[in-house]
């Protein structure tokens, strides 16, 4: 899917997510958080800071932030656009990046 296929409001929404989840994987780096792998993103919901390969209470206390913010913010859009739209969004939000971060934040589940 390509920016085109998304009206003026679903590209601003997708803007703002992937800066926001940007954001988390830059924290997910600097705690070694491996995100994407299956639970993780529960526990760190959950505040378990046994996830993290490095201790850095500042950099998870903001990725579970971020998580947090980006669920609501999820919430938001599905009212809005619906649950299709809002996983299109997200879709091409996590192949973005995948491209930046690589494997670096796990893998998601098949």
């Amino acid at each position: 899917m390509s920016d085109e296929k998304l009206d003026y409001a679903q590209q601003r929404w997708a803007k703002d997510f992937e800066e926001l989840d940007r954001q988390i994987g830059e924290m997910a780096l600097i705690c070694q958080v491996q995100l994407l792998d299956p639970g993780v993103i529960e526990r760190v919901l959950k505040n378990d800071r046994l996830v993290c390969g490095t201790d850095n209470p500042e950099a998870f206390e903001k990725m579970r932030s971020l998580l947090m913010l980006h669920y609501k913010m999820r919430d938001m859009a599905v009212v809005r656009f619906g649950e299709a739209d809002t996983l299109r969004i997200q879709d091409e939000i996590i192949k973005r990046l995948r491209e930046r971060f690589g494997d670096d934040l796990g893998r998601s589940p098949a």
